[in-house]
């Protein structure tokens, strides 16, 4: 079955990252592959700017490189866990287990070594998303609406449901915090990354769009606080 969503050529996305990664053109090969997977990417070449964005911004997750230049992964990630709980995959090209072994004992979720696979990192990227919010399973069933989040694909009643790009990480985000009332501001702090500037009445052009494939009912307005779904 094919992914039922269309890819824009702008699109919004559901998660925001960030990448810390000095080798320029694996940087920008990473943030490319991530956005044109639906993701919110910022980016970062050294430590200290990547500690300064990680502790600034709440991220879903953060890809960091062991090797950077001013502060190492290791330090970096050291001086994050002091004060947030980010999930973070850490990338090395050295395949030994004492550094495997240091990474997670500093605080790190995962590790990847180089070279690998971009299919690989996004699953488990996918995975630590899906702890962070304390949904481990990559499907998730809302009334006769089901999302599987592994192959990006909507059901409802057991049709398949056609979704732009935009509407599918929004459905997404919201599906993950099930049971809550998202305000707005938190919709546009990870939705959006730090260069893509946005329109005000964008997220109610969105919440109309999945109501009127998904029901009128499946998104409630939390009038002055945001939205929600049961």
């Amino acid at each position: 079955m094919t992914i039922p969503y269309r890819e824009s050529r702008n699109p919004t996305q559901n998660m925001r990252l960030l990448i810390v990664e000095d080798e320029p053109d694996l940087l920008a090969g990473l943030a490319r592959a991530l956005r044109k997977q639906g993701y919110a990417v910022d980016t970062a070449a050294d430590g200290e700017d990547g500690l300064y964005k990680a502790a600034s911004t709440d991220y879903d997750a953060i890809v960091l490189d062991v090797m950077l230049p001013i502060l190492d992964g290791w330090q970096l990630l050291a001086r994050l866990r002091q004060s947030k709980t980010t999930p973070v995959l850490m990338l090395t090209a050295r395949d030994s287990s004492a550094d495997r072994v240091r990474g997670l004992d500093t605080g790190a979720d995962d590790y990847l070594v180089k070279p690998f696979d971009v299919p690989e990192l996004l699953a488990r990227l996918r995975a630590l998303i899906r702890r962070s919010v304390h949904q481990a399973r990559p499907t998730i069933d809302i009334g006769d609406v089901h999302i599987d989040t592994a192959a990006r694909t909507v059901t409802r009643a057991g049709e398949p449901v056609t979704l732009t790009a935009r509407e599918y990480v929004m459905l997404e985000y919201f599906a993950m915090h099930r049971g809550e009332v998202v305000t707005r501001t938190a919709l546009y702090e990870h939705l959006f990354d730090e260069n893509e500037a946005t329109l005000s009445n964008i997220l109610d052009v969105h919440v109309f769009n999945l109501r009127k494939k998904l029901g009128q009912e499946f998104i409630l307005t939390r009038r002055g606080h945001g939205y929600s779904i049961a």
